[in-house]
């Protein structure tokens, strides 16, 4: 499609904002998530707007709409850590003050296997792990692409597992 004015550009949102709304709340079940990557199709939709295929709008939206959301719930599921006692503070049973100070010993040992990763894991993990910003944060913030950025911070925790687990803190 030649170069796309704003006007059709709004035309296009306006005509499939629903349709990409209903795909990523299909595929996330959230609707606060669905809202936000309805934004982040349009907003990646626009960078690239004289790529659409004329006649294709609809299905080259559905597919940035469905890859957006299976990008969410990936880094969602990657993100996810269950640290030991999680359950016992939900449940409003406080865990021991051995358990307290056990736990704050293997934060400080992660922070310290975070600084000691080689780049480019080491600026990704600090910034993904420790300041806990999604990836697409620490990829704008790194100037980096979100895809790279998923697969450094994928491997930087493999690196950091076996750091942890040979224990070389």
């Amino acid at each position: 499609m030649a170069s796309m004015t704003k006007e059709q550009f709004s035309g296009l949102v306006f005509q499939y904002e629903r349709l990409v709304y209903t795909i990523c709340f299909q595929l996330v079940r959230d609707a606060a998530a669905a809202e936000d990557l309805t934004q982040e199709t349009f907003l990646s939709a626009y960078l690239h707007r004289d790529g659409i295929p004329e006649g294709y709008e609809r299905q080259w939206l559905g597919r940035i709409a469905a890859n957006k959301a299976k990008d969410h719930l990936q880094s969602a599921w990657n993100r996810r850590t269950v640290l030991p006692g999680e359950e016992e503070l939900a449940r409003g049973l406080a865990p021991p003050a051995e358990e307290v100070a056990l736990r704050r010993s293997r934060a400080a040992d992660a922070r310290a296997a975070i600084e000691g990763l080689k780049e480019p894991y080491r600026q990704v993990c600090r910034l993904c792990l420790l300041e806990e910003r999604s990836p697409e944060e620490a990829a704008l913030a790194l100037g980096r692409p979100v895809k790279t950025v998923y697969t450094q911070l994928t491997r930087g925790k493999r690196l950091l597992r076996e750091i942890l687990e040979r224990g070389e803190t």
